[in-house]
């Protein structure tokens, strides 16, 4: 990442709205956006394959299912944040991965310049790649500040995507197990 890059640009951001970037509140401001643009964006730089290796010596043939894991990603239409909850469900097909290697799943690809429908997608399509599992489903639950405090400016409206493959596409009663899961736990 070329934060020198980021710098400049940001100089001429806050020159571009009539500041100056020379005042004393805004003097680190450049080095400051540069060093968040850095961590916000990590996802871009890190090697996908390294994501979700799967727990030797351990099987599992139910579903497991993480809910409720909170995120932040970084909308790439407007470059402002949409914040949100994630559920990952999936039936392994014997082998099963760290629950924490789910969560830096999602954050890997939350970490770049992002769309809401991609995410969701993305982390479905490397579950079944690294894991082989007999199906998966994400479900994201967001909200964009860029629909929030810019544009209609309607605050707490949130957007649901999701994604299903195998056995969650193809059986009815395994998707409805995983959302009357989901809806059990937020009534």
């Amino acid at each position: 990442m070329d934060t020198r890059k980021i710098e400049d640009g940001v100089r001429l951001i806050l020159e571009g709205i009539g500041e100056d970037p020379e005042r004393a509140g805004l003097r680190d401001t450049p080095k400051r956006v540069a060093k968040m643009y850095a961590e916000l964006f990590s996802g871009l730089h890190l090697p996908e394959n390294d994501l979700l290796k799967p727990i030797e010596g351990e099987t599992h043939d139910e579903m497991v299912m993480l809910k409720d894991i909170p995120f932040y990603s970084i909308c790439e239409h407007h470059l402002l944040p949409f914040i949100g909850k994630a559920h990952i469900a999936y039936i392994p097909a014997g082998q099963i991965v760290g629950l924490s290697d789910l969560v830096k799943a999602l954050e890997h690809f939350a970490n770049r310049p992002q769309v809401q429908e991609r995410l969701t997608t993305q982390l479905a399509d490397i579950i079944m790649k690294q894991v082989r599992p007999k199906g998966c489903m994400v479900i994201i639950d967001a909200e964009h500040l860029c629909m929030s405090m810019r544009g209609i400016k309607k605050p707490g409206s949130r957007t649901l995507t999701s994604a299903v493959r195998g056995t969650f596409r193809s059986r009815q009663t395994t998707r409805e197990e995983m959302l009357a899961l989901l809806n059990n736990h937020h009534q």
